[in-house]
């Protein structure tokens, strides 16, 4: 590990000054610490931000919900009006990583993970996302658990979190305070697709910070949940997976939320999937026929051609969980 400084700071105002002069914000430290001991991350300052108050979940005027940046998972798991609002988040944060990591790992800090793949943790591999121009060798290598969606010629590696696909069905916000002030992102524009800078994943000015994650209100009522598929039932990440909310009136779907994770360079909001469902009435051959969809314009590679029909299965299997006709 190599040398840096340590500032633990007590407010906002402290943290942005940090943060403005180059310092690495970190609360829990289950990402960062990892990838600076593979010396993956070399930061010369870190900025521990875990006293701020930003750990609140709260219920918005319209009925929506903002969960702050430093709740952390399981506390956001557990939380009665997370778990009543909206399951599909608690689902998510229950089947991502260990008790222990859950425990001490946070919203912020999760969706700012880097990806779990191989070659971006062996130094001794080109990646383009640890090291700008020196290639991608997963695209020829052993690519199994890679992505098939949002892919470039420069990285095909997945965003690994769980919640993450949550947010991107439910269309959140993230709230940003920097320093000019704060500012509102949509989930779906935050993290970003790697195109031709695969090392820069977020939308983030230098210096700011994430206060909260905010989802908005939706129409009730709403039945949504998770389904993971992954290559075991312990503390693994997963191969596909679908985020499913749906409004259902009158035995018609009014609206629908579906995106996928596991399979996207970023978690992968599937609007043609939405479209198909919006106006029909539940049955399964309406999820056979939505779910078709959920590949449009995957670019699959030598070891993950398996991912089309997984992804489309798992995202059938989760509409008919969701919808009630299982």
């Amino acid at each position: 590990m190599h040398p840096f400084t340590y500032t633990r700071v007590s407010d906002t105002r402290e943290a942005l000054n940090a943060g403005r002069r180059g310092g690495r914000y970190i609360a829990g430290g289950t990402t960062l610490v990892d990838l600076m001991r593979e010396t993956v991350e070399r930061p010369e300052a870190l900025v521990d931000i875990s006293g701020l108050p930003l750990d609140e979940v709260t219920v918005t005027e319209r009925g929506g919900l903002r969960i702050g940046a430093l709740v952390t998972m399981s506390e956001a798991a557990a939380h009665r009006k997370v778990r009543t609002l909206f399951p599909v988040v608690s689902e998510a944060l229950e089947l991502s990583a260990s008790a222990q990591l859950r425990n001490m790992a946070t919203i912020g800090g999760n969706i700012m993970q880097r990806t779990r793949c191989t070659y971006f943790r062996d130094v001794t591999a080109d990646c383009n996302k640890r090291e700008p121009g020196s290639g991608c060798a997963a695209l020829h290598g052993v690519n199994r658990s890679h992505a098939i969606l949002g892919t470039s010629d420069a990285c095909v590696a997945t965003h690994p979190s769980d919640v993450a696909v949550a947010f991107t069905a439910l269309e959140a916000q993230v709230r940003l305070l920097g320093p000019d002030g704060e500012r509102q992102v949509p989930f779906a524009d935050f993290l970003l697709r790697p195109g031709s800078t695969p090392n820069r994943e977020q939308a983030l000015r230098k210096g700011e910070l994430i206060t909260a994650v905010e989802i908005p209100a939706v129409p009730r009522p709403l039945k949504s949940g998770y389904l993971k598929v992954r290559d075991r039932q312990s503390y693994e990440f997963a191969l596909t997976s679908a985020a499913v909310a749906l409004h259902v009136r009158g035995g018609v779907i009014r609206e629908a939320r579906v995106a996928a994770g596991g399979v996207g360079t970023v978690p992968w909001k599937l609007p043609a999937v939405e479209r198909h469902l919006v106006g029909e009435r539940p049955s399964d051959s309406l999820w056979t026929a939505a779910a078709a969809k959920a590949a449009e314009g995957a670019r699959p590679l030598q070891h993950n051609r398996f991912k089309i029909q997984l992804l489309q299965r798992t995202v059938e299997r989760q509409l008919r969980i969701v919808g009630g006709t299982k």
